[in-house]
């Protein structure tokens, strides 16, 4: 056997291009020549020169186009190894079924050589075409799945850079109604297999060598689905013009005239490719594709990018948004950034689908860290807090704990989150003038004894006893709003951030002064103008502001340290002279 195969190297060596021509030339011009065929195969490989490849090619391509509504599929051909080769076959019926085995053969040869690493990007551009021809010509003018599943399953499980082959599919044939049919179907058919892999890996695997291997391969899978699924252009709300669309049908040329069975199924198919039709498949496509992928565990990097673009990409597109309640509220449950992120989409569910989400605010008062203000998407997350908020329906209690919970981190993050944070604030004592006492009374009024009924029913006690000077009755270790006793304290806060070393926070701070329970002579603040701040925001600012008044320092004298004897009486700040010393 190595001898045969050393001697077909040798013959394969020999040729040249100009004879690999001559060799497909007499394929196509006669049936006697047929034997060049498997020799023309031999140069479909990743180790040929890419100019062998490309003739090869395309004496092959041009030799089955024309043949492949002849070949029988796959299933019905007859095996020669099942049964011995009788005097009753019909030559012609051998003859195709041996075809349709070479075609099956090149099809496989086509895929190694577009996963290779040894390819060039032209080559696999080239080979990618040829294939996507099959997948169109081969079912006689519809779409051939099972090749096109073949082709991205190479893709996903290549370790060629995906961009590359996602450059080919966006810009020639995503734009195509049929293909994007048909690639979420192999993309959720792909999310199936690697489910049913982690599920057996975690029963299977003990070797924590062969299960890091395993999992770092489950990782790249994902990546490359997501990959897929992002470049994928969503479908539209009625494709009018689906009939222009179809890759499957997009050649003339392929079309033949139809018996009367044929005639049947085309009407058949008329009705079911109507725009409207195509337009709920489509969705419904879209929907399972993208809900299964989440079902996978996906790598964090993965999970963040999902969750920053789901709200725009994925829930508009959705058959029924709400199969995503899962999926987001157990991101939102998660803590940290993932529920930052999360919030934006499950804002979108609540109120625009009716997902009815419990304890949806003590959830979002949790979130309320000083990291939060110097996070990437803090800008979205603190529109949403302000969105979240805007409800005249909201308990005093609940509007009072992120009030007094708002002003307490002023204190302890960067000055571009003091005032967005005092916007914030703002906003809140203008919609709920029920706390406007945090601000407005200097003696609490509330009685120290009171119930949590009490405040959450807004009554006002019979006794009234002064405040205790010197004492927050607010708790801010308290995850729990109802329990954080933000009713019983003021925001001083607001009085400390006067004195602000940031000159924009101690101006800004002026704003609280104002009547807010006169709403007609007030405005709310867009929190988009202070959400996105920073230090670079805030000194251009300073830099573009007109001062009217230039304060100057004037010494006598030299100063000789920071501080003087009178201002800290009983101190002193000369550092004294240790004896030996020099």
């Amino acid at each position: 056997m190595a001898s045969i195969l050393s001697k077909k190297q040798k013959k394969k060596e020999k040729y040249t291009l100009k004879e690999l021509k001559s060799l497909g030339h007499d394929l196509l011009t006669s049936r006697s020549h047929i034997n060049n065929l498997p020799l023309l195969l031999t140069f479909v490989s990743p180790e040929s020169p890419p100019e062998f490849v490309v003739e090869s090619l395309l004496s092959l391509q041009s030799f089955f186009t024309p043949l492949l509504s002849q070949l029988p599929s796959t299933s019905s051909s007859p095996s020669s190894t099942k049964r011995p080769r009788s005097e009753d076959d019909d030559p012609e019926v051998v003859f195709k079924a041996w075809l349709r085995s070479k075609f099956d053969e090149f099809v496989k040869l086509l895929l190694d050589v577009l996963v290779s690493q040894q390819s060039e990007n032209s080559l696999r551009g080239i080979v990618m075409g040829t294939l996507m021809e099959f997948v169109k010509l081969l079912n006689v003018g519809r779409f051939h799945s099972s090749i096109y599943h073949r082709l991205l399953h190479a893709i996903i499980h290549s370790e060629v850079d995906i961009e590359i082959f996602l450059d080919i599919l966006t810009s020639k044939y995503f734009k195509y109604i049929d293909v994007r049919y048909f690639t979420y179907i192999s993309m959720e058919k792909f999310v199936k297999t690697l489910e049913a892999s982690v599920s057996a890996d975690r029963t299977a695997i003990e070797n924590s060598e062969a299960e890091n291997d395993s999992k770092e391969s489950l990782e790249l899978s994902v990546r490359k689905i997501y990959q897929v699924l992002s470049q994928i252009p969503p479908p539209e709300k009625l494709a009018e013009k689906s009939h222009h669309e179809m890759w499957s049908g997009s050649d003339e040329s392929s079309s033949e005239k139809p018996t009367d069975k044929k005639k049947k199924t085309e009407e058949g198919d008329s009705t079911l490719l109507s725009p409207t039709t195509i337009s709920k498949r489509m969705k419904l496509k879209f929907t399972k594709a993208w809900i299964s992928f989440l079902r996978l565990p996906l790598p964090i990097d993965v999970y963040k990018e999902v969750l920053a673009s789901i709200h725009l990409t994925v829930i508009p597109h959705l058959s029924n948004p709400t199969m995503l309640c899962d999926f987001l509220t157990k991101s939102y449950d998660i803590g940290g950034v993932v529920s930052v992120m999360a919030l934006s989409s499950l804002f979108i569910l609540m109120t625009q689908h009716g997902l009815e989400y419990p304890n949806f605010y003590e959830k979002l008062y949790a979130l309320l860290v000083p990291s939060v203000f110097v996070a990437k998407h803090r800008a979205k997350f603190l529109q949403l807090l302000d969105a979240c908020l805007k409800s005249s329906m909201l308990p005093a209690y609940l509007a009072a704990s992120f009030t007094k919970k708002l002003s307490r981190l002023s204190l302890s993050i960067p000055p571009a989150g003091s005032l967005v944070i005092t916007a914030l604030i703002y906003n809140l004592l203008r919609r709920h003038p029920t706390i406007n006492h945090l601000v407005q009374e200097t003696v609490e009024n509330t009685n120290e004894g009171n119930t949590e009924a009490d405040e959450h029913n807004e009554s006002q006690p019979k006794t009234i006893k002064k405040r205790k000077l010197g004492i927050d009755y607010f708790n801010n270790q308290e995850s729990d709003p109802k329990k954080s006793g933000a009713l019983k304290s003021s925001l001083w806060e607001i009085d400390t951030l006067r004195h602000h070393y940031c000159p924009p926070v101690s101006r800004f701070i002026s704003s609280l002064e104002t009547n807010l329970t006169i709403r007609s002579k007030t405005t709310e603040m867009k929190i988009e103008d202070f959400s996105s701040g920073s230090y670079a925001t805030i000194f251009g600012d300073e830099i573009r502001r007109r001062v009217k008044q230039v304060p100057l320092a004037f010494y006598k004298t030299v100063p000789t340290s920071l501080f003087a004897d009178s201002d800290f009486p009983g101190w002193s700040f000369t550092i004294p002279q240790e004896e030996g010393t020099c």
